[in-house]
């Protein structure tokens, strides 16, 4: 190919090829400043960007997952509250009980007991009927309330659940929820607060007992289940940052660097595309 020709300028060729090259690189290094991202979609690092969406579709599942911990972290709290409350009344009826336990206790003042007591049990009902939270129970099945039920909750990103039992509110109250006459008769009373196998008040304050270590266990479960998902979170999200993050400092040399390399292949194309016009000369 001869040097001198007006159909070919091979230095024009070469300046252009490495000016369009720098500004690819260019263009890629101000992506990179503006997104913050070395690897901001498929095109950059497909292999990388594939790995970084399905970590981030973990993030998001964790984070849905720790949504739904909190709703029943809502649920047991409200629950533990109204067992707390039934277990304080119960002591508070226990005492009466004892006190009609006494034959010594009569007359008026036995009527008084019984009504005390049975006052008590009403209001040990409503911390049950009331135990609810965004329409749902664990315990007051009391009554024809509605949401009732065992709930099983997703716990972390793969949609693993965790359950949580009820614990019956009206077995409980038919249980303790004794006639007057019943209540009228010291003996009778004895059996049911006594520590034998039919001493039907002291098996339920052992089974509220049971539901308040079972729902108490199941809270530090659920508090420590969205403390690990939040650590993982800041986990994979760090492990995101060191495969896609941009190094801005490194990206902002970069790039002054290549402004002056595209300030450069500008002149070199414009001196390249003057030579033909050096053969003029040879015409005159």
């Amino acid at each position: 190919m001869p040097l001198n020709s007006v159909n070919t300028n091979m230095g024009a060729t070469i300046a252009l090829q490495s000016l369009n090259s720098t500004n690819s690189m260019l263009q890629a290094t101000q992506k990179r400043i503006s997104t913050g991202f070395r690897v901001a979609d498929a095109t950059d690092d497909g292999a990388a960007y594939a790995v970084a969406q399905r970590v981030r579709s973990d993030v998001n599942a964790l984070t849905s997952a720790n949504q739904q911990l909190g709703n029943v972290q809502g649920l047991l709290s409200t629950t533990n509250t109204a067992l707390n409350n039934v277990s304080n009344t119960m002591s508070k009826a226990r005492d009466v009980l004892v006190k009609l336990a006494d034959s010594n206790t009569q007359g008026t003042q036995r009527a008084q007991y019984i009504q005390q007591y049975q006052s008590l049990v009403s209001n040990m009902k409503t911390f049950y009927q009331d135990a609810t939270y965004s329409s749902k129970t664990l315990v007051g099945n009391i009554g024809g309330n509605s949401g009732f039920g065992g709930v099983a909750v997703v716990r972390n990103e793969n949609a693993a659940t965790y359950g949580v039992a009820t614990f019956s509110g009206s077995a409980f109250m038919a249980s303790i929820t004794f006639t007057s006459t019943q209540l009228n008769g010291a003996a009778t009373v004895a059996a049911l607060i006594g520590t034998a196998g039919s001493a039907t008040f002291m098996n339920q304050l052992t089974s509220l007992g049971t539901a308040m270590n079972t729902y108490g266990s199941a809270m530090t479960y659920v508090s420590n289940q969205v403390s690990y998902n939040s650590d993982k979170i800041d986990a994979l999200n760090n492990g995101l940052g060191a495969l896609i993050d941009a190094d801005l400092a490194k990206e902002s040399a970069k790039m002054q660097s290549l402004q002056i390399r595209q300030q450069l292949g500008t002149q070199s194309l414009s001196i390249a595309n003057q030579a033909p016009q050096s053969l003029l000369s040879l015409f005159k």
